[in-house]
């Protein structure tokens, strides 16, 4: 099982909503996890450390190439060990938000098994081609995606961003896609923005 750290949710429901964190390469689980206290109150939040270890210091989800290319066979055993972790806190309202690797892995997994989540949030990341054939486009009817990126961003260049927003533009998801002048990271006008989203699809049934 992947190891994690959890924040409870402060504000009861009678529907549990749950949020699970991808963080990004080169990171762990502690990453993301201080972004708690901006998220709705009646989330519980679960944020995963990725199993394999980063060459240059903390972990990663999958080995990739320059070209953005995905190593299968790492790929998959994360894809698997997310897939048991989600299983196995029995959510009734999913959302992953994973940032760069992370917001990889969440496209990954959302775009292949419509049902998994209400909703990702896939922040300075792009979903990648080679799984192109795998994604259930038509499928998507109630899937969610938050999708933001910094337009000065050097580490993966917002034209990623907008190649995976003109793949959704053929499938029935609802999307949203922000730019930010921003460059590989989480600025507080995407906090902001994150925040309002992640609301409004708990404030409806």
């Amino acid at each position: 099982m992947l190891r994690s750290i959890f924040h409870p949710a402060s504000q009861t429901t009678e529907t549990k909503s749950t949020l699970i964190m991808l963080h990004g390469r080169g990171a762990d689980e502690h990453d993301l996890f201080g972004l708690k206290e901006r998220l709705d109150p009646r989330l519980d939040i679960h944020s995963l450390r990725a199993p394999f270890e980063y060459e240059w210091g903390g972990n990663a989800w999958f080995d990739m190439s320059e070209d953005g290319t995905l190593d299968e066979k790492s790929f998959l055993r994360s894809k698997a060990e997310i897939l048991a972790f989600v299983d196995s806190i029995k959510a009734d309202n999913l959302f992953l938000l994973g940032f760069s690797m992370g917001a990889i892995m969440s496209y990954a997994l959302a775009l292949t098994q419509p049902h998994l989540c209400r909703g990702i949030l896939a922040l300075s990341g792009f979903a990648p081609l080679q799984l192109e054939k795998e994604y259930r486009l038509n499928e998507l009817n109630d899937l969610h995606v938050f999708i933001s990126h910094g337009i000065n961003d050097p580490v993966i260049p917002v034209s990623a961003a907008r190649k995976t927003k003109e793949l959704l533009s053929s499938s029935n998801a609802h999307v949203t896609y922000n730019e930010y002048h921003m460059a590989h990271q989480i600025a507080e006008e995407c906090l902001v923005d994150i925040g309002a989203w992640l609301k409004k699809l708990l404030d409806q049934p």
